[in-house]
């Protein structure tokens, strides 16, 4: 039986395709590991920011408690959003700062919890070794030496642009099959 939705689904999949061939170009903007690139890191947070403080205006108009956490945050995020795209290579060595802070703690954690379990699991190492090098890397991203620093982040946002990428292309194609096994049937 023919399902309408997957057949309006396989007439969209080209949207998927386009941010599939945006998020890859973005990676390879961002890998080329110049100021470019560091510039490019710092109008994403921006957007992401921008985008996380419009959420918080929706949450605004449809939760009844804590309205004000939520105008508060949305606030905020604006604010953050716009510093970062008039700022951006500012906006980027912050988001380093953040993100070697929160790797330090969430290593010291990990290796918290492995040592925790040490009678219970079998896999405890894995979660030690695996805290360790949240630690190193936090470290890393968290000393004065700008050009390390970038390279970190760099290499953990161009990753994850080209992932996404590549996941949306996928994505693409799967959602034409559907549609047009759809339109067969």
């Amino acid at each position: 039986m023919m399902d309408p939705e997957d057949r309006a689904a396989g007439r969209t999949w080209w949207l998927f395709l386009v941010t599939g061939i945006a998020w890859m170009i973005i990676s390879l903007v961002v890998l080329r590991f110049n100021v470019t690139s560091i510039a490019t890191v710092g109008v994403i947070l921006g957007l992401v920011l921008l985008l996380a403080g419009i959420n918080e205006f929706v949450a605004l108009a449809l939760v009844e408690g804590w309205r004000w956490a939520h105008c508060l945050l949305g606030i905020l995020f604006v604010i953050g959003g716009l510093w970062a795209f008039i700022h951006p290579i500012g906006a980027f060595y912050e988001l380093a700062a953040i993100l070697g802070f929160l790797l330090v703690l969430k290593g010291t954690f990990d290796i918290i919890g492995a040592m925790a379990s040490r009678d219970v699991s079998p896999a405890w190492g894995l979660g030690l070794a695996v805290g360790i090098v949240e630690m190193l890397l936090g470290f890393w991203a968290s000393q004065q030496f700008f050009a390390p620093r970038a390279a970190l982040i760099l290499i953990w946002v161009g990753l994850a642009a080209m992932f996404r990428g590549i996941t949306e292309v996928v994505l693409a194609f799967t959602v034409r099959k559907v549609g047009k096994e759809a339109s067969l049937t």
